[in-house]
């Protein structure tokens, strides 16, 4: 946004003018504005609070705990019949309550977009003439987390809209003040919109819901059906915009794009008509469609580079993840030291997958810029932190005790000297029967008495171990601290870097968030938001340019790694394209597998696709919408292979010059050897550059 809003200002002499002819927000942003003329129109408070993601995710995650705790066999129904015992326990204890948290997440964002309260939803389910059991799980899931909501006086972001439209559609006078404010809308990225904000935008500039409702409004749409990459499991649907186009009074192509060159805008287009022609699945053939793209007019203020055939290598070779890993950063290795002024990119398709990139530049002493979720270094300090937090939420755990002594020595690890000490006496402090003997001991040195256990020096491991009971009894000590302060004492000790010690304290700030949005919590509750910042589950804004807007150009002869997803929009001179196999990258084919496919769940149901069709079949007023089991997992893969073909028609056209595309056979996932093989789109593109070199 920030970027869209730079070039704006771009146009003006003068920027202090520029203020008053137009703004330039989000759509949650836009709702937010509208709610706040006139709380009370929808019965919040003046002083109403919103919660951020991060406690908004907080929240459901507790919502979800709580329900899976009071429903112990609510996964038997659709455990797989092939699991190994030692499997059943794992999946009970970690697999499935993460599972519900995630269903959750999706029931609640989608029931919100079609405007439906829990009591409207509980009214639908109680007219079903059987129970749909997933549904009544995300009910239940929702209504805890509403009422949570509810008794902070806040809204969530997914409020913010329904509430818009609520105010728009429910108030003449508010609706004609916002349009004379607002004569002309201008809507980009229309196709990751949902049905609700194309709804308020519509209210909004004026113009009618059907074509034979007359003239009205100044609303101007621009978007790419091809990269709408927001599909699954979100309320962005772009068919939306499609079927605006056949209603619009005017629709105009802009195919001419002056980012790539000619070769990779060939090859782009090659995936268009490929996708259309020949792809095997019939119902995946208009995921991506005309009008291709045309290079620019002579003349025209961007030129595209000059045409390279050579700047494009698909590379065939078999590798594993770490092979394909090594590969491209050995071939960045080389390719830098004569580049230093042109940019470059690697684009994965997950977050797991760049931060392996990630780790294996550092080792080759590259350092790169992560346009991820959360910084290497952010991770680092909120897992840090949570795993002291994890031992103080559970002080007679051993274990837990270990980790939080081998945080305490971070810095000792990576010590050829130290590190086997650290070590050592991480194994004595896990092999503890009585924590408490521990820290409390009845006796003067009862650490003598651990006897030929203490191995290596005595001398030097009962001095760790003493000097460790100190720390760990100030830490308990500071338990009685608000969290935010708890946070900051535990990193006096944990941290020694400035950099470290800033991010502490930012994370002290989202803990104390989340605390003061849930005052009843304590450190078992709260430790779970920074375990998701420390896998990357969770945006994190960090010391970074990017929250105001990310610009490649600012970072020439920097790696930037980057998932695809978060890389939309942008370009680079070089870009290397991971993982382009048929596990990331499905076509529904036999040897396929889906990622929301969870290997625990039998008949390889994708529960999450099947929760909202039943949320769907509660709430619709057709007689011909009823509930089938499998169904819409079916429909799940069409979506998701409709999806990943545009996502990889948008992380080709990221290339200004240069292209290198590569494929691995994927990990093993959990009990199944599943080797992937190319995805079949970027086999066809292959066998095309052989004939059109």
């Amino acid at each position: 946004m920030d970027n869209f809003k730079a070039r704006i200002e771009e146009r003006f002499e003068n920027p202090i003018q520029a203020l008053y002819k137009y703004r330039v927000r989000t759509l949650h942003g836009l709702a937010h504005d509208i709610v706040r003329e006139d709380p009370s129109l929808v019965s919040l408070d003046k002083k109403f609070s919103i919660v951020d993601e991060t406690s908004s995710s907080a929240m459901v995650a507790e919502a979800a705990r709580a329900w899976v705790q009071t429903h112990p066999d609510s996964l038997d129904l659709y455990l797989s019949p092939q699991l190994e015992d030692y499997q059943t326990r794992r999946v009970r204890d970690k697999d499935w309550p993460q599972l519900v948290e995630t269903i959750a997440a999706s029931f609640i964002r989608s029931a919100k977009d079609r405007r439906l309260t829990p009591d409207k939803l509980r009214q639908a389910l109680d007219q079903q003439p059987a129970p749909l059991l997933l549904a009544e799980m995300g009910w239940a899931i929702y209504s805890d987390y509403q009422r949570a909501l509810t008794y902070r006086g806040s809204v969530d972001f997914d409020d913010l809209i329904r509430l818009a439209y609520q105010m728009l559609a429910t108030s003449n006078e508010l609706l004609e003040r916002l349009r004379y404010r607002w004569p002309y809308i201008l809507e980009d990225e229309a196709q990751d919109s949902s049905q609700l904000q194309e709804d308020i935008l519509r209210l909004l500039s004026g113009n009618p819901s059907t074509p034979s409702a007359g003239q009205g409004g100044n609303w101007v749409r621009v978007g790419d059906p091809n990269q709408a990459i927001f599909e699954t499991f979100t309320t962005a649907d772009p068919k939306l915009l499609k079927r605006f186009r056949e209603t619009a009074d005017q629709s105009l192509d802009l195919p001419n794009s002056g980012r790539s060159q000619p070769a990779i805008i060939k090859l782009a287009n090659n995936l268009i008509d490929w996708t259309m022609t020949e792809h095997p699945l019939p119902e995946a053939r208009d995921s991506l469609s005309p009008p291709y793209i045309l290079p620019t007019p002579e003349g025209d203020p961007q030129p595209n580079p000059p045409e390279d055939p050579g700047g494009i290598h698909l590379i065939s070779e078999k590798y594993n993840p770490e092979q394909e890993i090594a590969a491209v950063v050995k071939s960045i290795e080389e390719w830098l030291p004569e580049h230093k002024n042109s940019t470059i990119a690697v684009l994965t398709s997950t977050n797991g997958h760049a931060e392996n990139v990630v780790k294996e530049l550092r080792k080759r002493k590259i350092e790169p810029h992560e346009l991820l979720r959360s910084t290497s270094l952010t991770r680092a300090a909120a897992g840090s932190l949570s795993y002291v937090l994890s031992y103080l939420a559970e002080p007679d755990s051993a274990s837990k005790l270990a980790q939080a002594y081998r945080v305490w020595r971070r810095d000792w690890r990576e010590d050829e000297e130290h590190e086997p000490l650290v070590e050592h006496v991480a194994g004595l402090i896990r092999k503890f029967k009585k924590v408490e003997e521990y820290l409390a001991p009845l006796t003067p040195s009862p650490l003598t008495n651990l006897g030929e256990e203490l191995g290596m020096n005595a001398d030097d491991v009962i001095k760790e171990l003493e000097g460790f009971r100190e720390v760990t009894l100030r830490w308990h000590g500071a338990t009685v601290l608000p969290i935010d302060q708890l946070i900051l004492t535990l990193s006096q000790d944990i941290f020694t870097s400035a950099t470290d010690l800033a991010l502490a304290h930012k994370l002290a700030l989202v803990l104390r968030q989340v605390a003061d949005d849930n005052p009843q919590w304590r450190l078992p509750e709260l430790t779970p938001s920074l375990h998701e910042i420390a896998r990357n589950e969770r945006r994190f804004i960090g010391f970074s340019s990017d929250d105001a807007g990310f610009n490649p150009d600012n970072y020439k002869g920097v790696v930037v790694v980057s998932t695809v997803h978060k890389a939309k929009g942008l370009e680079w001179d070089r870009v290397y394209l991971m993982s382009v196999n048929n596990y990331d990258y499905p076509s529904n084919q036999a040897n396929d597998h889906f990622i929301s496919e969870r290997w625990f769940i039998r008949d390889r149901l994708n529960l999450e696709a099947e929760t909202l069709a039943q949320l769907t079949a509660a709430t619709s007023t057709s007689e011909y919408e009823y509930y089938e089991e499998g169904s819409a997992t079916q429909q799940a893969r069409l979506d998701y292979v409709r999806e990943r073909l545009r996502l990889l028609y948008v992380g080709i056209t990221r290339a200004r010059k240069e292209l290198i595309i590569t494929w691995n056979t994927g990990r093993k996932i959990s009990s199944m050897e599943i080797e992937a093989t190319p995805s079949l789109p970027f086999a066809a593109l292959i066998g095309w550059r052989e004939n059109h070199p």
